[in-house]
This record gives C-alpha cells, structure tokens and sequence, in this order.
C-alpha cells in the first residue's frame, strides 16, 4: 500500500478515487459503462501525473528531507540486490562483532568485479531494529575500513550507498571509540588506491555518511539530503525547539541542488515523477547507469593519480570554506 507525505494530499485524493473506479470496474466486468469508467480513470491518471509534477517541482527543503526518509524509497539492499551479480556478503570487523547497519561484500557491476559497502535502514520494523534504523556503531565503520583495505589489495572499484540519519550515538559506541572509527574511515576513504563512488540514496547525516562518502564521485539522487546535522537537531540547539525543523532544512542548503552548486557533490541523479519511492525500479535503473558512467574513466586512473585527485578535491572544499 502507497504511503504518502503530508503535501502529497492532493494526490492521494485522486488516486483513492482511481482505485475506487478500478474496484467498480472490476464488478461491471463487461457490462455497459465498462468503457466510461476506464476513460475516467485514464483522466485521473493524467491528473496525478501532472499534480506530481507540479508538486515535486517546487518542493522545499523540508519537504526535500521528508522525500528522503520515505520509507517506501529503495534502500542499499535493493540496489545492491538489483545492481551487484554474484553479491557475498562479507561480515566483521574482525574486532568486536558484525554491524548490520553497514552492509557490504564482492560482486560484480555490469561485469566489473567491484567492492560494495552501504548503510542499510531496514524496511518494515523488524529489519528497521535489525539494521538499527541505519545508524552504525564503532564496528561498522572499522568492517567498512577492512573491506575497503581488501579493495586496496585486489584491485577493486569501490561502490557506497549512503542512507543514514548518522551514526549511533549511543554510550556504548563512544565507549567503543565511534569518532576514531569514522575518523578513521575517512582517511581510508581518502587514501585506497582503488576507484570509489559514493551515492547518497536517501539521508546522508553527518560523519556517518561522510565516513562512507569522502570519494572521487559523489552523487545524490534528486530528492536526497547531505548535511552536518538533522534539520531537527539543529532546531533544538539553536532556538531549543525542534518544530522549528523546516526553518532549519532552510537555512542548512542540505539539497542536492544547493550542494552541487556548492561542489561538494558531483553529480545530481534525476528521479522518477513522484520521488524515488514511486518507481524504485526505474530508479535503480537510473542509478545504474549514472554510476556507469561515472566509474568507466575512473578505471583507467593510476593509482598514485587517483589518491592525489581525491585527496585535493576535498581539500579543496576546505579551502574554499575558509575563503
């Protein structure tokens, strides 16, 4: 069953009476009227796709943010799932234990043996508390370092799906040391010799996405959401009240949009009509092809080359923070 957002009343409006006509339909089965109904529907249908249109066109930046948690949106496993061939799953960080949160193993991407890592929210309420909601502990953050070092060694392309609302901030992943993990993590992002693109799929919140995303590509869909801090979090520590989220949303540029015109990001992934979580499997397609072309001359980058590129990108962004 379709979920919808809050602005996205008009539409479900429309679409309850498709589905009410579809059910009228279904009892007239060829009897008369039959014809009429489907035109209606067919009018209907056009409406929705012209109020989708409408709708997504304009959305705000809370709006933005309330797309990207969508729960229906496809997650890392189903990218992973629909993307990588011969996907095995590699668990552990040879530590501590294995964190579900984060994801990852060997496959194959349009042919091309590749490492695969992405923070996994979960879809229904058991998944959600298996993968808890996303957010990684210390573990798997140092499993996303081991991986990404066994990269380094077999000569693996590198691919990550980023969909967190940031890492886990509880007492026992600071006792387990969380900021050395992500810190960590970022510098093997930024010094494996190997390829690496990054997708923001969904919410990428704070060090626990850029921990995964410190890459030679970054894209983001469309409609997803890339910053230091949830919109109500900062809400809360400036004017100690979280419904003050949406005037956050603003003032934090977190689109896709805002950040590629900052260059923080590479490059903004469109979304079918409606937001990913319409059509997830249009927009893995979509995503697929996106990362095609973005991994093809990447390959043929020298390794020395490519940590020197990736390394001055970001610095990059530093410096230009600080102009």
């Amino acid at each position: 069953m379709r979920q919808f957002l809050d602005f996205e009343k008009p539409v479900a409006e429309l679409e309850t009476r498709i589905d009410d006509l579809r059910n009228t339909a279904a009892s007239q089965d060829g009897q008369a009227g039959e014809v009429s109904i489907s035109d209606e529907i067919g009018k209907l249908s056009d409406k929705v796709e012209k109020q989708l249109r409408a709708l997504y066109a304009k959305l705000t930046p809370w709006q933005k943010v309330q797309v990207a948690r969508h729960a229906q949106r496809p997650h890392a496993l189903d990218y992973i799932n629909a993307l990588i061939t011969e996907f095995t799953p590699l668990a552990g960080d040879r530590q501590f234990s294995d964190d579900k949160a984060i994801i990852g193993g060997v496959g194959r991407f349009n042919g091309q043996a590749v490492m695969v890592i992405g923070t996994e929210r979960g879809s229904d309420l058991e998944t959600r508390l298996a993968h808890n909601f996303g957010m990684a502990r210390p573990e798997g953050y140092r499993k996303a370092i081991r991986l990404m070092k066994m990269a380094g060694r077999f000569r693996l392309p590198i691919l990550t799906f980023v969909d967190t609302s940031g890492a886990w901030p509880g007492i026992d992943a600071e006792a387990r040391g969380q900021a050395e993990a992500i810190a960590r993590s970022i510098e093997t992002c930024l010094s494996v010799p190997v390829p690496l693109i990054a997708t923001v799929i969904g919410e990428g919140g704070s060090g626990g996405a850029v921990a995964l995303a410190s890459a030679d590509r970054v894209l983001m869909l469309e409609n997803a959401i890339y910053s230091v801090i949830s919109p109500e979090a900062c809400a809360s520590i400036l004017w100690r009240d979280p419904k003050q989220a949406s005037t956050a949303a603003d003032a934090l540029r977190l689109t896709a949009q805002d950040l590629k015109k900052f260059g923080l990001i590479d490059r903004i992934v469109n979304e079918p009509v409606g937001g990913a979580q319409r059509d997830p499997k249009t927009m893995i397609e979509l995503l697929g092809q996106a990362i095609a072309e973005e991994l093809m001359p990447l390959l043929s980058v020298g390794a020395t080359s490519l940590v020197a590129q990736r390394r001055e990108k970001f610095l990059a962004m530093g410096r230009s923070a600080l102009s």
